[in-house]
């Protein structure tokens, strides 16, 4: 399969959108080209399958690599292991769900649907890239349009939080950009030259000193996306300003890029400092887990709530990655997946509720389940994700990291996963209070009596994520097979440069 596809089906989509007339036309090329990304990520999974059954045990499937600019030996190589599908799946069903829920966006609808598109277009060329500068090239594409959506179409300080979001992200390219320069100008390709092939550079023997130096540019640039603690600030006021679906994409799959990157490039090409700055990840992982835990029990608004709990499941993600076993990395992957469908879905439904009622503070809503049943248990699912209820890709990551990070027998490590553990029962109380608070008992507000439930659309987005959610909470073996040569290459050239 030609993975350049996965770019150009959205880099087109999102140019014929220019050339729209109509609101109609606007939803109906969006939509399809949608559906058409969908579809390719699911014929990429089948063919994936096809070779693996088949014996193919190469890294990295259907690479193609061509000269892009020979000066600096940088290429546009691009390729995929079981990772990098399941993140592909990721985007798809939360751009298709993000169209969705965005059917009624009258103002500015051509420009607000070519930037929602055109995100796309970076989150799939980051995911498969194999060259670091083509890497750093895609994910500098998925900021600015996030800008524009929130500073336009955004709600509150929008001007503030957009402002603040692309400054915190451009602050964490920076240090990416840095890192990556350092990673470059100490390869040596045998001429001289130097490289920016991620395969090559993982069978090339960087000096501790120098992956020391540079490896906490890169975890810290990447954290940064993925809500390392205390650079989570942009969090909160991003997603409370951002329309809905932007919100579902900054949730579900931007803050994927840097947990991809933490684990992709910083981990897998600098294992040494990995392993030594291990406590420190672990350290601030934990941190991010229960502040954001305690932190959203303090919020009134839903996409605080919402918002501070990604924080927390972030930190789950980078606990998984710290603790550099097999089981903890294969379960930081399988967060990543959760927490995107999940809190994409919860985004969702705070975005129906505010539509109706205008409003996301909990004291002004309650009894929604009578006037909104469909929108009610839409909110309710993504509340038992968050918790992690058997049944739910919630509770399948969360195990998964728990059980990977107790294999590491480091006293300091066991202590994070009991409290990382242990911030289930917070997060149990902050969204039983809110379901109880905002779908159960009589409606407060008599003006909530006649709201309108779930449109075709709404219920069509919502019900993907849930199908996602219930896929792997469910039956969990796929992903996990999924993700299995891709974690086992990275655990082992990680426990190959520890040995050394």
């Amino acid at each position: 399969m030609n993975l350049s596809l996965l770019i150009l089906i959205p880099l087109i989509t999102s140019f014929a959108l220019l050339f729209c007339k109509g609101l109609k036309q606007v939803r109906v090329v969006s939509f399809t080209g949608a559906l058409v990304q969908l579809a390719l990520a699911f014929i990429l999974l089948a063919l994936y399958w096809q070779e693996r059954t088949a014996g193919n045990t190469a890294i990295m499937l259907f690479e193609s690599n061509y000269r892009w600019f020979s000066a600096l030996n940088i290429n546009y190589h691009i390729g995929v292991d079981g990772i990098s599908i399941a993140m592909i799946l990721l985007t798809a069903f939360v751009m298709i769900a993000g169209i969705l829920i965005s059917w009624t966006t009258e103002s500015m609808a051509k420009e607000f649907f070519f930037l929602l598109v055109f995100l796309s277009v970076g989150a799939y060329g980051f995911f498969i890239s194999l060259d670091l500068f083509t890497l750093f090239f895609f994910l500098e594409i998925s900021v600015i349009p996030k800008f524009l959506m929130i500073g336009i179409w955004g709600s509150g300080k929008k001007e503030y939080s957009a402002m603040k979001l692309a400054l915190m992200l451009m602050g964490g390219s920076v240090l990416v950009f840095v890192g990556l320069m350092g990673l470059y100008f100490n390869t040596d390709t045998g001429n001289g030259s130097h490289t920016f092939d991620l395969l090559q550079i993982a069978q090339m023997n960087i000096a501790v000193e120098i992956q020391r130096m540079f490896f906490p540019f890169l975890f810290i640039g990447f954290g940064i996306f993925t809500a390392l603690f205390p650079f989570h600030t942009w969090v909160p006021d991003g997603h409370s300003s951002a329309p809905t679906a932007a919100s579902m994409f900054l949730a579900g799959i931007s803050m994927k890029l840097g947990g991809y990157g933490c684990l992709r490039v910083a981990t897998f090409l600098m294992p040494e400092a990995a392993h030594e700055y291990s406590w420190i990840i672990i350290l601030l992982a934990t941190i991010a887990i229960v502040y954001g835990a305690f932190a959203t029990l303090m919020q009134k608004d839903l996409k605080y709530i919402n918002a501070y709990s990604s924080v927390s499941h972030c930190g789950f993600v980078l606990l998984g990655i710290g603790m550099l076993t097999q089981g903890s990395i294969t379960g930081a992957v399988m967060q990543m997946v959760s927490h995107g469908l999940m809190t994409a879905l919860f985004f969702a439904a705070i975005g129906m509720i505010y539509t109706r009622t205008h409003t996301r503070m909990v004291e002004q809503l309650g009894g929604l389940m009578k006037a909104m049943p469909f929108i009610s248990t839409v909110f309710v699912i993504a509340g038992l994700c968050s918790l992690g209820l058997p049944g739910t890709s919630g509770f399948v990551a969360e195990m998964t990291i728990f059980m990977g990070s107790w294999q590491n027998t480091n006293t300091m490590y066991r202590v994070a996963t009991i409290l990382a553990c242990a911030s289930i029962l917070i997060t149990t109380v902050y969204i039983l209070r809110a379901v109880g608070l905002v779908i159960m008992g009589p409606i407060k507000n008599a003006d909530h009596n006649g709201l309108a439930d779930g449109t075709w659309n709404e219920k069509f987005a919502a019900g993907i994520l849930i199908i996602g959610i219930v896929a792997i909470g469910i039956a969990p073996f796929w992903l996990n097979e999924l993700l299995g040569p891709g974690t086992q290459t990275i655990i082992k050239h990680i426990e190959k440069a520890i040995a050394i």
